[in-house]
């Protein structure tokens, strides 16, 4: 059954609502994954399908679509950024309101949502305070292996970090080493961990893994590479290999 909802948070960040507007709008690659930039203006063509409702540099930024048939699993759906100076303008205030429609399985999706949310929201004030301008090569992954969407695919995925279960001795904060692509170690920050996503930060990168398995879907990845002269292809490349050699090598 067809059902409103709506997920809104509010939070300060130490940037300007400048590097808070380019993050949402142009450069999405640095926290969530590339999108095409909206048309700067209402009613202009915004991301995957959506339209421009609200315009208003650096302030309002909202994008709305409507799908009556419900073919994703809503029929409306609707992303608003309000964005307000604090500091004379070095930090800012933002609130951001996810709502749309359901059409079917509500509690489920309205629970993913939920969580997702507040990890997205966490990934864009790391990419603000630590990364903000820097050139970026993203890799993403949300549509793998069938093995990805297993019960225990996201602790395939830790296992091959070579981090120990959730719970254990990696809270957000501790330093670990962790095994990377082609062997590598890699030197990184927990920056956030729960029982359905793992965030890692590296003096080049955020490395965001997503439990969506528990909703029903695969497991996702996303790779923000921040790297100077990274190569796309190279970056999409090795974490790809080493994603699904995560799953092949825990028999999942």
């Amino acid at each position: 059954m067809s059902k409103e909802f709506e997920i809104a948070r509010e939070f300060e960040v130490d940037a300007s609502p400048e590097q808070v507007w380019e993050a949402v709008t142009t450069g999405t690659g640095g926290w969530l994954w590339p999108m095409d930039a909206p048309e700067p203006r209402v009613g202009g063509a915004g991301p995957f399908g959506s339209e421009v409702a609200a315009w208003d540099p650096p302030h309002r930024y909202r994008n709305r679509v409507e799908d009556p048939d419900g073919s994703e699993g809503q029929s409306l759906n609707q992303l608003d950024y309000t964005i307000e100076p604090r500091d004379d303008g070095r930090r800012a205030w933002v609130r951001y309101v996810h709502s749309g429609v359901f059409v079917d399985d509500w509690d489920n999706q309205y629970d993913g949502a939920d969580k997702h949310t507040d990890f997205y929201l966490h990934t864009l004030r790391q990419y603000l305070t630590r990364f903000g301008g820097r050139p970026i090569t993203a890799f993403t992954a949300f549509d793998g292996l069938a093995a990805a969407g297993a019960p225990d695919a996201l602790g395939a995925v830790e296992r091959a970090f070579g981090l120990p279960a959730y719970g254990a001795d990696t809270t957000e904060g501790t330093r670990v080493r962790v095994t990377g692509p082609e062997g590598r170690t890699l030197d990184a920050t927990v920056d956030y961990r729960t029982p359905y996503f793992l965030g890692l930060r590296t003096d080049d990168a955020l490395i965001r893994v997503f439990g969506r398995n528990h909703w029903g879907h695969v497991v996702g990845m996303a790779v923000h590479d921040f790297a100077p002269g990274a190569d796309p292809k190279t970056v999409e490349r090795v974490w790809r290999e080493w994603l699904y050699g995560a799953y092949e090598a825990y028999g999942v």
